[in-house]
């Protein structure tokens, strides 16, 4: 996830100060905000040039400068800008929508969630996801010729070598479809699209429950069962994108027949669908997990039974991926998060009675974070790593432009 880096090829002077500035531009956009000091570490930039383009981006209005204390000094934090464009996420689920806007620091603007039929098209999908986003950034103030990238997560593997989402999928009518493209078509705006565990992983290890660990397996926990893989800060995808799908472990080959086509898939036994379907004879149909998690917590026992049940389940295949995986923190993220003490307790057992000694006792089992963000704050990781360089240094140069033809003016 470290910006790419940047050689000035020889030129003039102006040449190699734009370069100075994309790079700059490009260190706060990967770490959100930075003391000058460590962006001069981070670019390899001069401390005096590093604070000459702070000063002229910052009156250009492109970085925001406050103070803030850093290593028990007073420091100027730099971050940048509303004018140095926006970022827009669209976290798709089985059943709805989550569209947010956000600067380049991953400072939430706007965000809105509706409810989605589970079988629509991708059509209707872009459709909404346009409608959302055009609605917010009027809201907002902001000019749409600002979104400089758009991060899209869905419950579905993605073919790294086509781009089309595959099966099975909790979104039927996206299946096949290159949806990076589409959406560049459709929206506008450049457009990268992962697989919603993968999204969630990679804002947990950046900013919630994975921060200090070299390895780390987020496992979500919903209607789909997932789990995203970061080996030492990178996101592990496998050879063609579909690394981590845990919810299609078999655990009983003679089980219920799961929607990838298989039986007794993990899916199959810790859905979130499924364990409700399990409780509906007793609590009827309008029963949703959090509910489960507040009675099994008042005593009742049937629902304190299907969540524990549940996290045996989850247990023995996160013992599987530590034994093949070996990583130092597995995070449990998704809806079924809520019964934290009711299923985490069931994953250690079985993790301890099913993992090889040494990989058990290595690995720590927390808790996600981000809660119901992660998969949005993932998105807005990817759109800005898919943020064309070349758009933002248009922002700069389109920027001092503006600015040295008002100097000239005003110098007349």
């Amino acid at each position: 996830m470290e910006p790419r880096a940047r050689r000035p090829s020889p030129g003039s002077p102006t040449s190699l100060k734009e370069a100075n500035q994309a790079r700059l531009i490009e260190a706060l956009q990967f770490a959100g905000t930075m003391t000058q000091a460590e962006l001069s570490r981070f670019t390899g930039l001069a401390p005096s040039t590093v604070s000459n383009i702070v000063r002229e981006l910052t009156t250009s209005g492109l970085l925001r400068v406050s103070p803030t204390v850093s290593h028990g000094r007073t420091a100027q934090a730099v971050r940048l800008s509303r004018g140095a464009g926006v970022l827009v996420a669209a976290d798709f689920g089985h059943r709805h929508l989550t569209v947010a806007i956000a600067d380049l620091a991953y400072e939430i603007l706007a965000e809105e969630r509706v409810t989605l039929e589970w079988d629509h098209r991708v059509d209707d999908g872009l459709a909404e996801v346009a409608r959302i986003m055009a609605r917010l950034l009027a809201e907002a103030g902001i000019d749409p010729a600002l979104v400089v990238g758009l991060g899209m997560g869905l419950p579905a593997p993605i073919d790294s070598r086509t781009g089309q989402v595959g099966a099975p999928s909790q979104l039927p009518g996206w299946v096949g479809v290159d949806a990076a493209a589409l959406a560049t078509e459709r929206l506008g705006v450049p457009v990268r699209v992962d697989n919603d565990a993968n999204l969630g992983a990679l804002a947990e290890d950046r900013w919630g429950a994975g921060r200090g660990a070299d390895n780390v397996a987020y496992v979500k926990l919903s209607d789909g069962v997932g789990a995203g893989l970061v080996i030492r800060g990178e996101l592990y995808q496998g050879s063609i994108g579909t690394a981590g799908e845990i919810g299609h472990a078999t655990m009983n080959e003679f089980g219920a027949l799961c929607r990838c086509g298989n039986r007794g898939c993990l899916e199959t036994l810790v859905a979130t669908s499924v364990l409700l379907d399990q409780l509906a004879p007793n609590h009827g149909t309008s029963l949703t997990i959090a509910d489960a998690v507040r009675m099994a917590h008042a005593g009742d026992v049937s629902c304190r039974r299907v969540l524990e049940d549940a996290g045996h389940h989850v247990g023995v295949a996160v013992a599987n991926l530590c034994n093949i995986f070996n990583p130092d923190r597995i995070i449990v993220g998704g809806e079924l998060a809520q019964a934290e003490d009711l299923i985490v307790g069931s994953i250690r057992r079985a993790l301890k009675r099913q993992g090889i000694p040494s990989a058990a006792e290595a690995v720590s089992i927390v808790m996600a974070e981000l809660g119901a963000r992660s998969h949005v704050l993932g998105a807005l990781v990817i759109a800005s790593s898919g943020a064309s360089p070349e758009a933002l240094g248009a922002v700069v140069r389109d920027t001092v432009e503006a600015d040295q033809t008002l100097l000239r003016t005003v110098e007349h």
